[in-house]
C-alpha cells in the first residue's frame, strides 16, 4: 500500500514559505495575488507552488474576487482584533470598512501598478487609522517589505516614485531613535547637571549616550503619538534636538519638505505611528542587516523612479570578494592588536563597501580599527551612508558630499586600502572643463596626468583618482580594488587616452590582477564586469607581472532575480577565487585555463605605419623634390596601413616576416610609430573547440529525418 505520509519541506522550501508569509504580514495579512507577487518579485510558477504548500498546511487561505487573493489563516501572524480581513482584492480599514469611510478602496487586480480605484481622502484615512502591521518579520527582504508597506498610506497623495522620499528618512530616524532610547533618560539628567554647572554639556552627553551623536529631547517616535494635533511641530522640534551631524543627515534628505507635505495631507501621524511600531535597535537588527535593508529599500525606490539601483550600491558577495582580495596579504591588519588601517571609497553609495570592509577586518582581528572615508554625490545615499557610519562610531566628517572627480573633498589624504564601483560608461561632459583644466595646469602633479579617456566613459578617471590617493610605497603603500566593465581593457588605440592610462599603470607595475566576473551579477546591467586589483607594494613574486583570473564560470542561479541580477557568487566561489589570487600561479578547471600569469610588457605593442610609394600614370615611383623628401619615394596615402607589433618582438624582424613578402615596396615611417597597451582578456582564455565530424552531424540529421517520416506515416496510416 502506498504511504500517505508527506515528507516535510526542505530548507529552501521553508525559506520560501517564510518569505511568502513575511511579505503577506507586511501587507497587513491579506493581499491580492498580483500585489503579493509584485512585492516578492517571483514568477508565477514558484509563487503558485509556495502558495499551494501553505494552503495544504493551513497557514494561509484564499479568497475570491478579481485576480484572486490570499490571507493569513486564523492565528497565523497574530493580526489582532482590529485586523479586519476585507474581501478579496480590497484593503481593510481598521475600525470599519472602506464603505463606512465613504470611499471604495478596491485594488485594480493587485498587479503591477495596482492602485486604489478611488483613494481615500486624507481626512477619512486619518479617522480610520492605519491598518495594523502585525508582528515584525525577520530577514532583510521581509523587513524591508514590512517597512515599505508604509506606501499603502502614501498612495493617492504621493506619486510612486516619491515613496522613498518619505520611507528612507523615516527609516533612518527610527533607527537612530531606537539606538538612543536606552540612554535617553541618563542623557537628559546629564544635560541638566552640566548646564547647572555652567558647562558645555555636549561632550558629556556623547559619553553618556555611548555614541558619536545624541539628542536633548524627551521626545521619541512613540512619545510623539501622544499628541496627534501637534505632531508636525513636535517632530520638527525632535529633529532639531539631535546633534548637528544628525541634523545634516536629514537636511540631505530634505526631510522638512516631506514633514510639511505629510502634515498638510493629514498623513504625518499615520506614518509616524507605523514607524513607531518597528524595532530597529541594533540588538534586533544588526548593522549588517540594516545596511542590507537600506539597499533593498533603495532598490525598490529606484525601480519605481526608473533610476539605476546599481548606482547606489554593489551586491554584497562582490564586495566580500573584493575585500578578501585587498586584505589577503596584510598579516599585521589581520592579527596584530591595536592596528589601525584606513579604507576609502570615492563612490560609497549607502556605504556597503566600507561596512563589509570593517566586518571582514574585525572578524579576523577584533582589536583592529578601520577608519573609513568616502565621498558621495547622491544626497539620499550620502545621508544613509553617514547615518550607518555614525551608528558604528565612525567620524562622519570623513564622509563628504559632492562630485569626487570635479571636486575632491578629501584632497591631500592617502589611504591604506580603497574600494570602488563607479558608474559604468557614464559620460563626464558636464565636468569636462574642470577635469581638463586640472590636467593642463597640474599634469602628473594632479590626478589625471597619464591621460584622459573619451568623454562618453569616465570609468578610468576613477581609477586615476584612486591611484592619486595611494599612500607612498615608502610609507607602506596601498592596494585597491575597482569594478569596471570591459571597455577599459581594450578601448582606444595606441596614443589614445585609454591606452596611455593602461600604459601608465602597467609600465609603473601597479596592476596585480584582473578578475573576470560572470554576466548578470549587477542590479542594473547584465554585461561582463571585471575587478582590477592595483598596488604600489607588490610582493616580490608579483613584481613585473599581472595575473588574469577567469571567474566567469563561478556562479549559482539566484532563487529570484533582482533587476538584471540573476546570478550570485556562493561563499565557496569567493573562497576559490581568493585562493587562485593568493596562490599566484597558472591554473585550469575542467581542461580550461582559469588563471594565467603574464609579464607587464606582454600587453604592450607598437603601432607602426606602413607606407607604399605613390606612382604616376606610367607606374613610376614619384620622388620628392625638396627638403628631406628630396629624391625619396613619396607615400600614397590611399595605400597607407598600420600593423601592431608586440613590444617583445623586434619591429624589423616582424616587418620582414609579415609585411615584405606581400608588399615588397613597403617601408616603415618610424616618426609615426606609437606605443600602446591593451588587455585582450577573453582572447587569453579562449579554447578552440573543433567542430564535430560531418559524418556525426549527417547521422544525427538522418535520425531526425527518419523520426519525422515515421510520424508522418503514422498520421497518414
Amino acid at each position: 500500500m502506498r504511504s500517505t505520509h508527506n515528507p516535510g519541506p526542505t530548507n529552501d522550501q521553508e525559506a520560501q514559505q517564510e518569505e511568502f508569509l513575511g511579505a503577506l504580514k507586511a501587507l497587513g495579512g491579506s493581499a491580492g495575488n498580483g500585489r503579493l507577487r509584485e512585492l516578492l518579485g517571483w514568477e508565477e510558477a514558484p509563487y503558485e507552488a509556495v502558495k499551494a504548500s501553505l494552503l495544504v498546511s493551513g497557514r494561509v487561505r484564499t479568497g475570491r474576487g478579481r485576480g484572486g487573493s490570499v490571507s493569513l489563516a486564523d492565528g497565523v501572524g497574530d493580526e489582532g482584533a482590529d485586523g479586519h480581513q476585507g474581501a478579496v482584492g480590497s484593503v481593510a480599514v481598521a475600525g470599519g470598512s472602506a464603505r463606512e469611510a465613504g470611499t471604495s478602496v478596491a485594488e485594480a487586480g493587485g498587479g503591477q501598478g495596482a492602485a486604489f480605484a478611488a483613494p481615500l481622502k486624507a481626512s477619512a484615512r486619518a479617522a480610520a487609522g492605519p491598518a495594523p502591521l502585525g508582528p515584525q518579520p525577520t530577514g532583510k527582504q521581509n523587513l524591508s517589505a514590512f517597512i515599505w508597506s508604509v506606501a499603502d498610506i502614501l498612495r493617492g497623495d504621493y506619486k510612486q516614485s516619491d515613496y522613498g522620499k518619505v520611507i528612507l528618512p523615516f527609516t533612518v530616524l527610527r533607527r537612530l531613535d531606537c539606538v538612543l532610547e536606552p540612554s535617553k533618560e541618563a542623557v537628559l539628567a546629564e544635560k541638566e547637571l552640566r548646564e547647572g554647572q555652567g558647562l558645555d554639556p555636549e561632550p558629556f552627553l556623547l559619553r553618556v549616550a555611548g555614541q558619536g551623536f545624541c539628542k536633548t529631547s524627551a521626545l521619541g517616535m512613540k512619545r510623539l503619538m501622544g499628541d496627534q494635533d501637534n505632531i508636525g511641530e513636535n517632530l520638527r522640534s525632535y529633529i532639531q534636538a539631535f546633534t548637528p551631524a544628525v541634523r545634516d543627515i536629514f537636511e540631505s534628505f530634505e526631510f522638512h519638505l516631506q514633514v510639511d507635505k505629510l502634515d498638510k495631507a493629514g498623513l504625518l501621524y499615520m506614518v509616524c505611528e507605523r514607524f513607531a511600531q518597528i524595532d530597529l535597535h541594533p540588538e534586533t537588527v544588526s548593522n549588517a542587516e540594516m545596511g542590507q535593508v537600506f539597499e533593498e529599500l533603495i532598490r525598490k525606490f529606484a525601480e519605481l523612479s526608473n533610476e539605476t539601483a546599481g548606482e547606489h550600491f554593489t551586491p554584497r558577495e562582490i564586495i566580500r570578494l573584493m575585500v578578501n582580495l585587498i586584505f589577503i596579504e596584510d598579516h599585521d591588519a589581520l592579527t596584530k592588536p591595536g592596528i589601525v588601517r584606513t579604507l576609502y571609497d570615492p563612490t560609497p553609495g549607502t556605504g556597503g563597501m566600507l561596512s563589509v570592509g570593517e566586518e571582514h577586518l574585525l572578524a579576523h582581528n577584533p582589536l583592529a580599527r578601520l577608519v573609513m572615508y568616502g565621498q558621495e554625490l547622491n544626497p539620499e545615499s550620502y545621508a544613509i551612508c553617514k547615518a550607518d557610519l555614525l551608528i558604528k562610531g565612525q567620524d562622519i566628517r570623513n564622509i563628504v558630499f559632492g562630485n569626487t572627480l570635479s571636486n575632491d573633498g578629501l584632497q591631500g589624504l592617502f589611504f591604506d586600502y580603497m574600494l570602488s564601483n563607479p558608474p559604468f560608461s557614464v559620460d563626464w561632459k558636464k565636468i569636462e572643463k574642470i577635469i581638463r583644466r586640472e590636467t593642463e595646469q597640474l599634469g602628473y602633479a594632479g590626478r589625471f596626468g597619464p591621460g584622459l579617456p573619451r568623454v562618453s566613459d569616465g570609468s578610468l578617471l576613477f581609477l586615476l583618482h584612486l591611484i592619486s590617493k595611494m599612500r607612498p610605497a615608502l610609507e607602506g603603500g596601498s592596494r585597491f580594488g575597482i569594478v569596471l566593465n570591459g571597455s577599459p581593457l581594450f578601448t582606444g588605440g595606441a596614443g589614445s587616452g585609454e591606452s596611455e592610462i593602461r600604459r601608465y599603470v602597467l609600465e609603473n607595475d601597479l596592476v596585480e590582477a584582473i578578475i573576470g566576473l560572470p554576466t548578470d551579477m549587477f542590479y542594473n546591467t547584465g554585461i561582463s564586469t571585471y575587478i582590477w586589483i592595483l598596488s604600489n607594494r607588490k610582493p616580490a613574486e608579483r613584481k613585473g607581472k599581472v595575473q588574469l583570473i577567469d571567474a566567469s564560470g563561478f556562479w549559482q542561479k539566484m532563487r529570484k532575480s533582482l533587476g538584471s541580477k540573476r546570478k550570485e557568487l556562493s561563499p565557496e566561489h569567493i573562497d576559490e577565487i581568493t585562493r587562485l589570487f593568493g596562490n599566484f600561479e597558472a591554473a585550469e578547471k575542467d581542461g580550461k585555463p582559469i588563471s594565467r600569469i603574464f609579464r607587464n610588457e606582454d600587453f604592450g605593442y607598437r603601432t607602426i605605419t606602413v607606407e607604399r610609394p605613390l606612382r604616376d600614370e606610367a607606374g613610376n615611383v614619384v620622388l620628392g623634390q625638396r627638403g628631406k623628401a628630396k629624391d625619396q619615394p613619396q607615400p600614397d596615402s590611399s595605400l597607407r596601413d598600420t600593423e601592431n607589433v608586440p613590444l617583445s618582438e623586434d619591429v624589423h624582424t616582424y616587418f620582414e616576416r609579415e609585411v615584405l613578402p606581400h608588399v615588397p615596396d613597403a617601408w616603415i615611417d618610424h616618426e609615426k610609430t606609437k606605443v600602446g597597451y591593451e588587455i585582450p582578456f577573453n582572447r587569453h582564455f579562449y579554447v578552440f573547440t573543433p567542430p564535430r565530424p560531418l559524418e556525426v552531424i549527417d547521422a544525427e540529421l538522418k535520425q531526425v529525418t527518419d523520426r519525422i517520416l515515421a510520424m508522418i506515416g503514422g498520421l497518414s496510416g
